[in-house]
C-alpha cells in the first residue's frame, strides 16, 4: 500500500487520545474537533473520565466513539473501585472502558486477581459498549507473561487487548503485539488489538497493520478489530493524507 492509503487505513482505526497530566477543556474541545477530519472520521476519542460528558456533547452526532480509562494507569487491585468507576464513566457517556489489567498481580503468578477485574468489569460494560484490557506489555516484558495476560483477558470477556497506558518507559512494540495477535488467533474469539504508546509515523503504524494482516488475514484490521492508541500520530496521517510533509514533533502518548 502506499502511504497515503495506510494513512487512511489508521485514521480510520484511530483512538485519538488526550491523557496528558495537564489537560484542559479547550484541549478536549480541539481533541473533539480534530478527531472529525475531512478525510473522514476517527473511531474514537480516548480522555480522561472527567472530560467524558465535554467529548460526549462536542461529539454528539457523530460516529466518533467515547473512551475513557479505568484503573488508570497503576493497574491497581481494588475490584470494587474499578466497577464503581467504570459505572460512573458509562453513565457520563462513554461507549468503550479501556482498563488496566492489574498486571503486577500477573508477574506474581495471582492469576485469579485479574481474571476477577476483568470479570467484573466486563458484567457493567453493556453488549453495546467495548472494553479493552490494557496488558501494560512493558512491564510484563517476558513473552510468556504477555502470552498468559492476553489469555486472562480474552478468557474474561475483553473485546479488544491493549498493549499500553503510555505512561511507561516502554510502550506498544511489534514483538508485544505479534503476541498478542497470536493469543487471539489461537482464542477463535471475536477480539481486536489496540496498540497504544510511541506511534508518532505512518511507517510505525504501516508495522502493526502489516502484523494483523500476516496473522490474522488482509480483511481482518478493521476499527471493530484493531485500534491505535496515539495523540501525536494524528498529525503525520494528515500530512501523508494530504501530500504535506509532517513538521509536527513527536509529543506524548
Amino acid at each position: 500500500m502506499s502511504d497515503v492509503e495506510i494513512a487512511l487505513r489508521a485514521l480510520r482505526s484511530l483512538d485519538l487520545t488526550d491523557l496528558n497530566d495537564n489537560c484542559t477543556d479547550h484541549a478536549i474541545d480541539t481533541l473533539c474537533t480534530k478527531a472529525q477530519t475531512r478525510h473522514g472520521p476517527v473511531a474514537a476519542v480516548c480522555v480522561w473520565p472527567q472530560y467524558v460528558g465535554r467529548s460526549r456533547d462536542a461529539l454528539r452526532g457523530s460516529s466518533v466513539r467515547i473512551a475513557t480509562v479505568v484503573n488508570f494507569p497503576a493497574g491497581g487491585e481494588d475490584v470494587g473501585r474499578v466497577v464503581d468507576d467504570t459505572h460512573e464513566a458509562l453513565a457520563d457517556g462513554a461507549n468503550e472502558i479501556d482498563l488496566v489489567l492489574p498486571y503486577q498481580a500477573v508477574r506474581r503468578g495471582d492469576l485469579r486477581v485479574a481474571s476477577e477485574m476483568v470479570e467484573a468489569v466486563r458484567d457493567v460494560v453493556d453488549q453495546g459498549g467495548v472494553l479493552k484490557v490494557i496488558l501494560e506489555t512493558g512491564e510484563l516484558v517476558d513473552p510468556s507473561l504477555i502470552s498468559t495476560a492476553s489469555r486472562i483477558a480474552i478468557e474474561a470477556g475483553a473485546d479488544f487487548i491493549k498493549t499500553s497506558t503510555g505512561k511507561t518507559p516502554v510502550s506498544a512494540t511489534p514483538e508485544a503485539a505479534e503476541i498478542m495477535l497470536n493469543a487471539i488467533k489461537l482464542s477463535g474469539r471475536p477480539v481486536g488489538l489496540k496498540p497504544s504508546g510511541g506511534i508518532f509515523t505512518v511507517g510505525e503504524a504501516a508495522i502493526y497493520l502489516d502484523l494483523a494482516d500476516r496473522i490474522m488475514g488482509t480483511d481482518w484490521a478493521t476499527p471493530k478489530t484493531f485500534r491505535i492508541g496515539a495523540s501525536s500520530l494524528y498529525d503525520a496521517l494528515i500530512a501523508a493524507i494530504e501530500g504535506r510533509a509532517n513538521t509536527a514533533t513527536a509529543g506524548t502518548y
